[in-house]
Order: C-alpha cells, then sequence, then structure tokens
C-alpha cells in the first residue's frame, strides 16, 4: 500500500515535525526545513540536526520530503533574480544533506512571459548550477520537480513539459517528479473515472516515465478540471471526488510511494485525520 502522511509544521523546531505526523498516524512527511517566505534561512545548528535525526530514527524508515521556498523560481530570465534563486536553492539542498532528506520538491517556475521553451532552457540550466554548488551530485538526493496547474505562466503544467526537463540536463539520476492531483487536474488530466485516470497514466507514462515519479501530493480541487486554477480542498470535498482518490491509492503502479496531503488544518490537525481515514477507507 502506499504510504500516506502530510505536509507538517516545523514549528518549535525541525524535529517537531515528527510529533505531528505522529498525532495524526501519518506515515510519510513533508516539511518546510525554514521559512518559504523568506530568501535567506538561519544555518541549521548541530543541535538542529541532532535533534531531527534522533526524532527521525525513533520513527522508524519514514520517508520525508522538504519543498523548497515558493519564492524560487529557476525560469527568471533576470540574471539577479535568477542568481538569487540558484543561491536560495542550493542552501535548500544543503541543508537537506545535513538533515539526511533525500527528496526535496521544487515548482518549476515562471517564464514571465518570455516563452516556454526559453523558461524550460533557463530551468534546466539553473538546476545543473544549483545541483554543483551545493555538492549534491555526490549524494542520492533527487530533485522533484512539481506538475503545477498552469496559473498564468508557470511551466509545469503539461507531462511534455516536465519530460523535457529530465531529457535536458546533464543530472537525470538527480530530479524526478512529485505529481500533485489538485494541479494536474486543474491543468485538465482527468482522474474522475476510470477512463480518464488510465488516459492521464497513460500520458504520464509516455512523457515522464512512471519510475521518475517519487512523491505524490494528495489536494481535491476546489475548481473544475482545466479550470489552472491552483486551490486545494479536503479529500473528497472537492470537484476531483472519492472516485478518483480511490483509483490512485489502489495503483499498484504506486503502492511503494509516499503521498502527503497538503490540505489546510487546524492546530489540532483534525483534518488531517479526517482525511487520512478517508484515504485508507477507500484501500482494498
Amino acid at each position: 500500500m502506499p504510504l500516506l502522511g502530510a505536509h507538517e509544521s516545523i514549528s518549535g523546531g525541525l524535529h517537531k515535525a515528527f510529533d505531528h505526523i505522529e498525532q495524526v498516524n501519518g506515515e510519510c512527511l513533508q516539511i518546510f526545513t525554514a521559512n518559504q517566505r523568506q530568501w535567506k534561512a538561519k544555518e541549521l545548528s548541530p543541535q538542529d540536526i541532532e535533534l531531527f535525526q534522533q526524532r527521525w530514527q525513533e520513527m522508524g524508515t519514514m520517508p520525508v520530503a522538504s519543498h523548497a521556498s515558493y519564492l524560487i523560481n529557476l525560469a527568471s530570465n533576470d540574471p539577479e533574480k535568477a542568481e538569487k534563486s540558484i543561491a536560495a536553492f542550493s542552501q535548500e539542498l544543503i541543508r537537506c544533506r545535513q538533515l539526511g532528506i533525500e527528496l526535496v520538491v521544487i515548482h518549476p517556475g515562471s517564464h514571465g512571459g518570455r516563452g516556454i521553451e526559453p523558461g524550460l532552457t533557463n530551468v534546466s540550466q539553473h538546476l545543473e548550477q544549483v545541483l554543483e554548488r551545493s555538492g549534491a551530485l555526490d549524494s542520492p538526493l533527487k530533485i522533484l520537480l512539481e506538475t503545477t496547474a498552469g496559473q498564468g505562466t508557470s511551466l509545469g503544467s503539461s507531462f511534455e513539459e516536465l519530460g523535457s526537463l529530465l531529457k535536458a540536463t546533464r543530472y537525470p539520476e538527480h530530479l524526478g517528479i512529485c505529481v500533485d492531483t489538485c494541479h494536474i487536474f486543474a491543468a485538465g488530466y482527468e482522474l474522475r473515472h476510470a477512463e480518464g485516470y488510465q488516459k492521464t497514466m497513460d500520458a504520464l507514462r509516455a512523457h515522464v516515465g512512471l519510475d521518475k515519479i517519487h512523491l505524490f501530493h494528495l489536494n481535491d480541487s476546489q475548481k473544475d478540471c482545466g479550470s489552472r486554477v491552483d486551490r486545494h480542498a479536503h479529500i473528497g470535498q472537492g470537484c476531483i471526488g472519492l472516485a478518483g482518490f480511490e483509483l490512485l491509492v489502489n495503483d499498484e503502479r504506486f503502492a511503494h510511494l509516499p503521498m502527503a496531503l497538503e490540505t489546510d488544518k487546524g492546530a489540532d490537525l483534525a483534518e488531517d485525520r479526517e482525511n487520512l481515514e478517508r484515504l485508507r477507507a477507500l484501500l482494498k
């Protein structure tokens, strides 16, 4: 069965995220290693790293992924903004290596009106610079390019675009894909019934390769298929509905993969518990 979990807060310390995922009975975890709304992050102390790794060891073999800052735009054509993004993402990879995290999710970025092809070229070149600058080439770390909804000039809403990024880099072994259910649905990929789901997965296999998928984000969608609007909803309470998630969590091709919620939650994390319960009730 897939490993079902959630993105959790690091409030009070990075290691606290394990307390939160344990409270909701999660089997995988995604975190921000730093404030995602700031360019510069405080360096991790030896105590930060020790507490995190100790708590992780207590949780067993739980998969852990990091999500990079939303500020980073590797598709930028502006030299100053591009350098800022490369530096910030390099530091993210360095933090993840210090913590032992091997999966790092990032949005491909926005071409800002310059065009899809120039944007994709920028992303590919900047990813190579990040891998080289961070020292990650000597590690098993993988950068996971996240599927997007296609809002504005953002890249990554088509499987063709993601596939081209995987093929263009000199370091394909360090790249993979994170599939967000809300995002691909909003981008126009059907998930609600068996025929549409299979067509979507066939396209994903043809342009990306199912072996390149290392993580799923499980989010229902407030907006309909093809809306190109990224608005997450709780599982079964959006336009995808329970039927679509039943097809995914029972797809044997993804039975070994971590699948993390990114839905809104209160301080008591009740929403995470409820969403995970709904998903587990769909397992056959």
